[in-house]
């Protein structure tokens, strides 16, 4: 798939950038888990995502995820400053 931010700390232009994951088979509940990383087109990063999808009783479906940057530096010395 494909993932376009709106948020980044860049003046660049922002494409969209490619999208590869998963979601768990929704369950009798339709409460799914899912995850899925973004290679950003604008930067030397990754970002992973996982999350689950809660639909409410009208059909209204809610993502909740959590995610894990890492930006490319220039030697294992700077790897604490890569993640965020």
């Amino acid at each position: 798939g494909s993932y376009h931010t709106a948020v980044a700390a860049t003046k660049k232009q922002i494409p969209v950038s490619p999208l590869q994951g998963s979601q768990q088979h929704p369950n009798a509940k339709g409460q799914p888990t899912f995850g899925f990383t973004v290679q950003w087109q604008f930067a030397d990063s990754t970002t992973a995502f996982v999350g689950q999808c809660f639909v409410d009783r009208r059909g209204k479906e809610t993502l909740e995820t959590m995610w894990l940057l890492r930006e490319e530096v220039p030697s294992r010395r700077d790897t604490w400053k890569a993640t965020r």
